[in-house]
């Protein structure tokens, strides 16, 4: 569980310093904040998880954490566009965020008593 509460807290960071390498013009502007949002509720969601009260509330919780990570893979996906150039960080960022979603969707699963 702490390794996931570290991993989540290291993509939002990530994320946060991956973003200030885009220009500073409305377009990036709006990407790049849309962005940081849905990263950092990552992490801020996975904690309130792990403190969930009841099986129904982890479940919400970690739905919200997985609604959030593919979010995150929009926003790296439309700024890989809206750039046009290769950036290896953004790819990286990007597949992050996709493992996250996995994550999580097995995790939902799991709890749910429909998954192995």
């Amino acid at each position: 569980m702490n390794d996931l509460k570290e991993r989540t807290k290291k993509f939002a960071l990530d994320v946060l310093r991956h973003c200030e390498v885009y220009p500073n013009k409305p377009a990036f502007l709006v990407l790049t904040r849309q962005l940081i949002r849905a990263a950092s509720s990552v992490g801020a969601n996975y904690r309130a998880a792990c403190r969930a009260k009841s099986k129904a509330d982890f479940i919400s919780k970690i739905s919200t954490v997985e609604e959030e990570a593919d979010e995150s893979a929009f926003w790296l996906e439309m700024l890989g566009d809206l750039h046009g150039r290769s950036d290896a960080e953004r790819t990286r960022l990007t597949d992050e965020a996709y493992q996250l979603v996995a994550i999580r969707v097995k995790s939902r699963k799991t709890a749910r008593g429909d998954g192995t």
